[in-house]
């Protein structure tokens, strides 16, 4: 069976939107994975809830959630469409699995969703529903909607987790010739976790030392569990390796189903 594709990516700042590099290059490649597919679901930091809301909206605004950046910015669009008919796909199915939700005709897109989409799919052209981050879910409900998300998957619908491999903003700087130990280090702890699809210690990161210091609250790293669990089992991963950049912030990202 052929399963749509399934990401993690660490957006990192507004700025990966117009700054070259290599995480954006990564991104790009992988567009025609996603040649074929019916649509991309989201789940993104930057929505943070308190229970689980679905966009059914069909034509979604960009919002420019962030502060003090060029205006260059605050110009840039994503022509994608939202769909209320995949919307209540995904309603259906979540409720059918015992979890409660509802439908958001209002919302437009955070920066966690079109900024990453208009590097891997800058065409537009794949409708995008974005699902909430429920800020009352343990882990287990997290891995939990995961799994029921894969579902989607076989029906040719991808599946994107917008966060950070690390995400420490306190520590930040403007530079990139210098990247902090604690957050080398989680990168590579992440990484080993997820090359082994160990669930277990994604839910569990503060068995790593350095996980307090890449994230200090833990809403960038949250969407990894949900990818995680979204993932078949012996399914191959890829790792899109890239610097870390501003001291702290990972741009490593993964993909499986390619």
């Amino acid at each position: 069976m052929n399963f749509a594709p399934l990401m993690f990516i660490s957006h990192g700042s507004p700025m990966f939107a117009i700054d070259s590099g290599l995480a954006e290059k990564q991104l790009a490649k992988q567009s025609t994975h996603f040649d074929h597919i019916q649509a991309i679901i989201v789940i993104s930091a930057h929505w943070i809830t308190q229970g689980n809301y679905i966009t059914t909206i069909e034509h979604p605004e960009v919002l420019y959630d962030f502060r003090g950046f060029p205006q260059a910015l605050y110009e840039l669009q994503y022509p994608a469409l939202g769909s209320s008919v995949i919307a209540s796909k995904v309603i259906t199915l979540l409720r059918d699995n015992g979890i409660e939700c509802k439908a958001d005709n209002d919302r437009g897109w955070d920066h966690g969703v079109w900024i990453p989409l208009r590097h891997l799919r800058p065409a537009g052209d794949k409708p995008v529903i974005q699902v909430s981050l429920n800020v009352d879910y343990s882990v287990d409900n997290l891995q939990q909607l995961g799994e029921i998300l894969k579902q989607l998957r076989r029906q040719n619908i991808a599946i994107i987790c917008s966060g950070s491999v690390t995400h420490n903003l306190y520590e930040l700087r403007m530079t990139h010739d210098l990247v902090a130990d604690y957050a080398q280090g989680f990168q590579d702890w992440v990484r080993e976790a997820i090359i082994k699809n160990d669930i277990t210690a994604i839910k569990h990161p503060e068995t790593s030392n350095f996980y307090r210091q890449s994230h200090p609250s833990s809403d960038h790293y949250l969407p990894l569990i949900i990818a995680l669990a979204a993932s078949e089992p012996n399914e191959q991963v890829h790792v899109l390796k890239s610097p870390i950049l501003h001291h702290t912030i990972s741009m490593e990202s993964y993909i499986w189903g390619m």
